[in-house]
């Protein structure tokens, strides 16, 4: 949102960048460059256990253009950040208390094979989730854990995969599932549920 435009004649609109309108350099605030929650830890109670706090362009204006953001994640003993990928930014983890295992899988490789890449990190340890890449953390300890991931992208994006695959609406048909994941279609209706569908 926040970009130093070129006024001219000819351009008196406001420009539209990285999917967000950029400020006019005499309405910027230093606001816009400041975020100041990131101490605070996110409730973990939820079903899978974690949580993050993303400051991506939305919550810092100031991100846009620069291509950079970041977020904090927290984690409760055996929490998981589940199966989710960034379709517009690389990934750089950094483990700032307790333990998680972390992975991420290489997919359609011209060999056929989805490799799955797998590190044990702990305090100060960090870890590079490649663009695109499904990944995912895991805290095997047992108390809190807390990192932070900086991207390349002032908004990453996220999708987490069990959301999107079994809590699409409208549902992906159940036949589509069940060939997709050769399993019985009666554990794909199952899914779909668990997903509020």
């Amino acid at each position: 949102m926040i970009l130093v435009l070129f006024r001219t004649s000819v351009l008196q609109s406001t420009i539209f960048v990285n999917g967000k309108f950029c400020k006019d350099p005499k309405d910027v605030k230093a606001e816009d460059f400041f975020f100041s929650r990131l101490n605070v830890a996110a409730d973990t109670s939820g079903r899978l256990g974690s949580n993050s706090t993303a400051v991506f362009v939305d919550q810092l204006p100031g991100h846009n253009t620069l291509g950079i953001s970041l977020s904090r994640v927290d984690y409760a003993p055996y929490g998981v950040n589940p199966p989710h990928i960034h379709p517009r930014g690389i990934e750089l983890l950094i483990v700032l208390e307790g333990t998680l295992l972390a992975g991420f899988v290489t997919s359609n490789q011209a060999d056929g094979e989805n490799r799955l890449f797998t590190k044990v990190l702990n305090a100060g340890d960090i870890i590079v989730f490649p663009i695109g890449l499904i990944h995912f953390q895991l805290n095997i300890g047992k108390s809190n854990a807390i990192a932070l991931a900086s991207f390349n992208s002032q908004n990453p994006g996220v999708i987490t995969i069990a959301n999107a695959v079994f809590g699409s609406e409208p549902p992906i048909n159940p036949d589509v599932l069940t060939k997709a994941f050769q399993v019985d279609k009666n554990i794909i209706e199952y899914l779909q549920k668990q997903f509020g569908k």
